[in-house]
């Protein structure tokens, strides 16, 4: 078997930018679980495990997150959205990390969600000037959680290319 064979670098690869979904098509609880399973796994500063996951299926609360993202409207489409938060008042560790925490939870829910048959995009809130108050209004979430991305998830209606190659002028060793 060849290195690429392998199923993780297969999924790794694999994992695309979904924008189109099967509107109808819902996702199994089972799948859900595994999902945020995965999400959980994710490695935390100090083992805080700052994140919290308010998971989306209601189709009014995903129509109305589609309104406050202005590039989110592909969630008209998703039967779901896990919205990843973080608590930076857990520790000095959470108030530091909670972003890079929170972001390695969101890259293993898209990784999850590709090795399970669904598509999936990340859409960015943190770094915009009053998407997280817009994202925070629609579901509810606290003043001192931060939003940092939303995950649109469902059964892909568009295929996409696995990635392939490497930008080597991108890579340094030792040395810039």
């Amino acid at each position: 078997m060849s290195l690429r064979e392998d199923r993780a670098i297969q999924v790794i690869l694999g994992r695309r930018s979904i924008r189109k979904f099967q509107k109808d098509k819902k996702i199994e609880p089972e799948k859900l679980d595994i999902i945020l399973e995965c999400a959980q796994a994710a490695p935390t500063a100090g083992g805080t495990r700052p994140w919290h996951f308010v998971v989306v299926d209601d189709r009014s609360l995903l129509d109305a997150l589609a309104e406050a993202h202005p590039y989110g409207k592909m969630l008209r489409e998703a039967p779901l959205a896990i919205v990843v938060c973080g608590d930076p008042t857990l520790s000095d560790h959470a108030r530091r990390y909670w972003e890079e925490d929170c972001s390695a939870a969101m890259q293993n829910i898209l990784l999850a969600s590709c090795a399970l048959g669904l598509g999936s995009v990340w859409l960015g809130v943190h770094n915009s000037p009053g998407r997280p108050e817009a994202i925070r209004r629609v579901l509810g979430i606290p003043d001192y959680i931060n939003v940092l991305s939303i995950a649109a998830i469902g059964y892909p209606a568009e295929v996409k290319e696995p990635h392939k190659g490497y930008d080597s002028n991108k890579v340094h060793h030792n040395k810039w």
